[in-house]
C-alpha cells in the first residue's frame, strides 16, 4: 500500500499541489503563503510534495537528511509549526479523497488504507515537528550570538571618548553582557566619558530603562561620565509615558551632538579649519 500511496502522489503531484495550496490559503490565521514569493512558493511545495512522497519509499537515513534540510529552508522563509503541521494533515487528506475518487480506496479496503495513512502521516508529523524545533532552536541560538557579538562592543572614537551601540531588543542576558564590556572597555580605553547609542534599540521599556541605568550607574563607579544618546521622538515620548527617571542622566537625541557634548567634557572642541 505504501508504493501504491507515493505511486498515487508523484502521477498527480500537480493537481495535489493545487488542491493542497487552495486549502492552505483558505485559512485566514495563516499568513505564510502571503509572505513568501509565489514562485518559490511553488517550487517550496513541490518539496514538499516529494518529500511527502519519499517517505514511502526511501530509506531512514536518506529520509531524515532531507527533512532536516527542508526543515531549515521553511524555517528561513518563516513558516509557522502551526503551518507544517497543518500542511502535513491537508496534504494526507487530499491523497485519501483523491485515491477515493479514482477507486483505489473502497468501501472492501477503507479501513486498510486508514491505518496505512495513519502509519504514514504520524511518524512525518512527528518527525517533522521535531527537525523543525531543533532548526529553529539552532537558528534563534545562532541570531542571538551574532546580534550579542554586533552591539556589546565599546568603541574608542576620540582620546577618552568611547561609544556603546545598542542594537534589537535588550533582555537580561543581553544585559549583563552589555555591563561586562562596558565596564571591561572603560578601564582598557581609560574613557572618561561614555555614550550609550540606542538608535537601533527598537523599544524602550521599563526593564530595558532599569538595564540602562545600571550601566550608567557602573560607569560612574569606576569614574567615567555617561550619556545616553539617540533617542528618537517615539522613545522619548515612552520614557515619559511611562514615568522612567532619568534625571541623573545627560541624553541627547544624536550620537553626532552626544560626541560635541563629551568633547565639551574633556575641554576639547570640533573646529572648522579654512583651507
Amino acid at each position: 500500500m505504501n508504493r501504491q500511496i507515493a505511486k498515487y502522489i508523484q502521477e498527480n503531484t500537480t493537481e495535489i499541489i493545487s488542491k493542497w495550496k487552495e486549502q492552505m490559503k483558505e485559512d485566514e490565521n495563516e499568513r505564510s503563503f502571503q509572505m513568501t514569493p509565489p514562485e518559490i512558493m511553488d517550487k517550496t511545495s513541490r518539496e514538499f510534495a516529494d518529500l511527502m512522497a519519499s517517505n514511502l519509499l526511501e530509506s531512514h537515513q536518506a529520509y531524515e537528511n532531507r527533512l532536516y534540510d527542508f526543515s531549515e529552508k521553511v524555517v528561513r522563509l518563516g513558516w509557522s509549526i502551526t503551518f507544517v503541521t497543518k500542511a502535513i494533515t491537508h496534504f494526507s487528506e487530499i491523497v485519501f479523497d483523491g485515491m477515493e475518487q479514482e477507486g483505489i480506496i473502497t468501501q472492501n479496503n477503507t479501513r486498510d488504507y486508514m491505518k496505512e495513512f495513519s502509519n504514514w502521516i504520524t511518524p512525518i508529523r512527528d518527525k517533522t515537528i521535531d527537525a523543525y524545533s531543533k532548526t529553529w532552536e539552532r537558528t534563534v541560538s545562532l541570531q542571538k550570538i551574532a546580534l550579542q557579538e554586533l552591539s556589546a562592543s565599546l568603541i574608542p572614537v576620540f582620546d577618552k571618548v568611547s561609544v556603546m551601540p545598542l542594537v534589537g531588543t535588550i533582555d537580561t542576558e543581553r544585559a549583563r553582557l552589555i555591563m561586562e564590556n562596558l565596564l571591561e572597555g572603560v578601564v582598557k580605553h581609560r574613557a572618561e566619558v561614555v555614550l550609550l547609542d540606542i538608535t537601533g534599540v527598537p523599544v524602550v521599556d521599563t526593564m530595558v530603562a532599569h538595564h540602562i541605568i545600571q550601566a550608567a550607574d557602573a560607569v560612574r563607579l569606576v569614574g567615567a561620565k555617561c550619556m545616553l544618546v539617540g533617542i528618537r521622538p517615539e522613545i522619548a515620548q515612552t520614557i515619559v509615558t511611562l514615568g522612567i527617571n532619568l534625571n541623573d542622566f545627560t541624553t541627547s537625541s544624536t550620537l553626532q551632538r552626544g560626541v560635541e557634548q563629551a568633547l565639551a567634557w574633556t575641554n576639547r572642541k570640533i573646529v572648522e579649519v579654512d583651507e
